[in-house]
């Protein structure tokens, strides 16, 4: 029996956090921002004796360091000529940071989680008399979150850190059961496609798998990223049942499927299922 893995390492920000400039600048430091095509990087500038230009990925971001004798323009050139590489390095730098600020807050009342690609709120107790005890309750539509909504947990103020993260852990693997469940049988039903089996996994480094003889596993943690990059996934392992390798058929197969799957492709590959968030 043969198995293929999507081993690919999501929520889509609006405007990069490279782009934003930091509330207070290093002495001398000056906020610039440098485009090229449809691709932009800003950085703090400062100026000294130093004989060539420097590129540094800081706490803030990215900083750049040049001679007090190179022009603005050569200085743009620079950064362009090295943009992919800075491009990486920042989208490494917002996953840190962002994994950092979850790490920090998550685990609180009022503390954040992604969900369905939105971010919802952490609430302990129970949020009125209609909400039956015992299970955590969703306070908006769970098919269509908005950000700010709130995930009721009925636990007291004091609840330690392991029943917030179970209690939580519990409710998103029974969304995600639905969830996936809902979206397989969709993709299903469009293709005429038929599977074994499947079920939900807790992999590490894998968002799913398939099986020559019809066997799908779904990552549980794909319920905090946005339901296109879900479709992508459950395309991508589906399409393993006509091409069971990464050939340009099999991509071809994908794109039928989903035709907007390099969008969640590249989103994934910023990520591992353990990393982003750590439940």
């Amino acid at each position: 029996m043969n198995q293929l893995e999507l081993v690919l390492s999501d929520t889509s920000t609006p405007v990069p956090s490279w782009l934003v400039a930091p509330e207070t600048l290093v002495l001398g430091g000056k906020w610039r921002v440098v485009r090229h095509g449809d691709q932009a990087v800003g950085f703090v500038l400062l100026r000294s004796r130093r004989r060539s230009i420097g590129f540094m990925i800081i706490d803030e971001g990215l900083r750049v360091t040049a001679p007090n004798w190179v022009t603005l323009g050569q200085i743009d050139e620079a950064v362009i000529e090295k943009m992919p590489w800075i491009l990486a390095k920042l989208q490494d730098w917002q996953a840190r940071k962002a994994q950092l600020a979850m790490a920090h807050t998550r685990w609180r009342s009022g503390g954040k989680l992604p969900y369905l690609g939105c971010q919802i709120t952490l609430q302990l107790g129970v949020p009125g008399p209609h909400v039956p005890h015992g299970r955590a309750h969703f306070d908006g539509n769970s098919d269509a979150p908005e950000a700010g909504q709130s995930l009721w947990l009925p636990l007291p103020n004091d609840a330690d850190t392991h029943r917030m993260r179970d209690m939580t852990q519990a409710w998103l693997q029974s969304r995600a059961t639905v969830w996936f469940g809902h979206r397989l049988k969709y993709f299903l039903d469009k293709t005429g496609l038929t599977i074994r089996r499947w079920r939900l996994s807790s992999a590490a480094t894998r968002w799913g798998s398939c099986t020559s003889d019809g066997n799908i596993m779904l990552n549980w943690r794909l319920i905090h990223f946005s339901p296109g990059v879900i479709d992508y996934v459950i395309a991508h392992e589906l399409a393993h049942l006509r091409e069971m390798n990464h050939s340009h058929d099999f991509w071809a197969e994908v794109q039928q499927l989903y035709p907007d799957y390099h969008t969640a492709k590249q989103m994934l590959q910023r990520h591992t299922p353990e990393g982003i968030p750590e439940i």
